[in-house]
């Protein structure tokens, strides 16, 4: 299989991340890569097969969530890892990251730690769990410097998942495509119900691509009040 180090090392310098990232992240995501497809042929993990794809729509993509926050020597939980996007990539990225991978199907989470394992990384946790259970778990509620999902869901729902797990003054990084202003301006009451203060807008460019990315980074200024997060029948039927 074409390799595709050659392919992140150069999109991690067109995005002006290079030096935000470890000198042996190429090769490791290469790895990652590999070990990805290799398992995709026989686990439903990703849709994306193309090695030029796999490096610029996951593995860069996940990269440029270190353009709008820091991760050196903290703390994040990846809230619906699955095939570990952006967890495990931010880790290869940022030796000195934390990561909970949090998924609620195991046999997702024992590959994630193979690959871990595979990949000589330390500082991996693999949490096989319901977002919405594990959020109102003492050991793991506003424990974390960051939250993050690379989901489809709602931003509403993903607020009421996520948030619970940061610790005030930590951040949730909700990755979105173009259409995440107007999901920010819906979810405006979530967010303060949940703790969350003033949002933004991270917009980013995935090189050799056309479609505009962007990132919601919701800042937590207030403890999320103990009744959050819901039941998933009422986050589903009744979004904040």
């Amino acid at each position: 299989m074409e390799h595709i180090d050659g392919l992140i090392r150069a999109g991690l310098e067109q995005m002006g991340l290079a030096a935000k990232a470890s000198p042996a992240a190429p090769a490791l995501l290469d790895r990652y890569s590999q070990l990805l497809l290799e398992k995709n042929r026989v686990m439903n993990l990703t849709a994306i097969t193309a090695p030029e794809d796999v490096a610029a729509l996951h593995m860069l993509d996940c990269a440029a969530l270190l353009g709008c926050a820091g991760f050196e020597g903290k703390t994040l939980i990846d809230v619906g890892t699955g095939a570990g996007f952006p967890g495990l990539a931010l880790k290869i990225l940022v030796p000195s990251l934390s990561v909970t991978l949090l998924d609620s199907l195991a046999k997702r989470l024992d590959w994630l730690e193979e690959t871990a394992e595979d990949l000589g990384l330390s500082g991996v946790a693999a949490l096989h769990a319901r977002a919405e259970e594990a959020g109102c778990d003492p050991a793991l509620r506003e424990t974390f410097d960051f939250a993050a999902a690379r989901a489809v869901a709602d931003l509403r729902t993903l607020c009421e998942l996520c948030l619970p797990f940061v610790r005030v003054g930590g951040s949730f990084l909700a990755m979105k495509g173009p259409e995440a202003e107007a999901e920010l301006e819906a979810a405006q009451s979530a967010i303060a119900r949940l703790g969350g203060g003033a949002a933004r807008l991270y917009d980013y460019a995935l090189p050799g691509r056309s479609v505009c990315r962007r990132v919601v980074v919701v800042e937590k200024i207030a403890a999320t009040p103990e009744r959050y997060p819901r039941r998933w029948a009422k986050i589903q039927n009744h979004p904040l």
